[in-house]
């Protein structure tokens, strides 16, 4: 197991859960599933594993809570899974802390493919093989923005000198701004870069991921730009 990627697998329904820690096994990860969110949040504390994938509807503490509370503890990689593409849940979960999710029933493929997306921006399995064209510009040194201060070396994020804590999503989405201040960013382009989406995406996820940045960086400091998308203030 130390050479494979290991991931939390939480969910209720006994078939899916089986099946698929079955076809993630067969794909080279080692997997740990868990039918509950309170079996799952043991788990996790025990194995501490790459990466987490969360069913949003399980019994004894449901997959957003179960988010949250992996949250407050690690900024391990959570993929949410969802009935629904339309449901509150999905902004619940990524306003939880979660990273990405995927609508259920899903393809075995696509999940994988998800999976790996998500590990490569976190710098596991495979990461090194990633085109430069979608990573992160480095500038190199410190970039400051009034009173917030980048270290794109150290990967730091201060705000008025103090210490923001960023999740590595939030870091590279902060990158993506910062390498470029002043220019607009589509949702679509930045689904591209940070999300490693090589096909279109649910916008949400950018959506919800610009506000958590700007709760933490200062609300204005992110421009919205009504019908292109974001940028960052310089």
């Amino acid at each position: 197991m130390a050479d494979q990627t290991h991931v939390l697998f939480v969910e209720d329904d006994d078939v899916i859960r089986e099946a698929t820690q079955l076809a993630l096994e067969r794909d080279g990860f080692a997997v740990t599933a868990m039918p509950d969110g309170l079996s799952g949040l043991e788990a996790f504390r025990a194995d501490r594993p790459d990466i987490a994938l969360l069913d949003v509807m399980v019994p004894g503490l449901d997959g957003v809570s179960l988010c949250r509370r992996i949250r407050d503890e690690s900024t391990v990689p959570v993929i949410m899974l969802s009935a629904r593409a339309d449901s509150i849940d999905v902004v619940l979960g990524l306003e939880a802390g979660a990273d990405d999710y995927v609508t259920k029933p899903f393809d075995g493929a696509v999940l994988v493919a998800r999976i790996r997306a998500v590990l490569r921006r976190f710098g596991h399995a495979g990461g090194a093989d990633r085109g430069e064209e979608n990573a992160a510009p480095d500038a190199g040194g410190v970039l400051t923005f009034g009173e917030l201060e980048i270290d794109t070396e150290g990967m730091e994020v201060r705000k008025g000198g103090q210490p923001v804590g960023l999740t590595p999503t939030e870091m590279r989405l902060l990158l993506e701004f910062s390498s470029a201040p002043g220019t607009v960013l589509s949702r679509d382009k930045l689904l591209e870069r940070v999300w490693d989406y090589g096909w279109g995406g649910d916008t949400r996820v950018v959506d919800v991921h610009v506000q958590r940045l700007r709760t933490k960086i200062g609300q204005d400091r992110i421009e919205t730009v009504r019908g292109f998308g974001y940028k960052l203030k310089a």
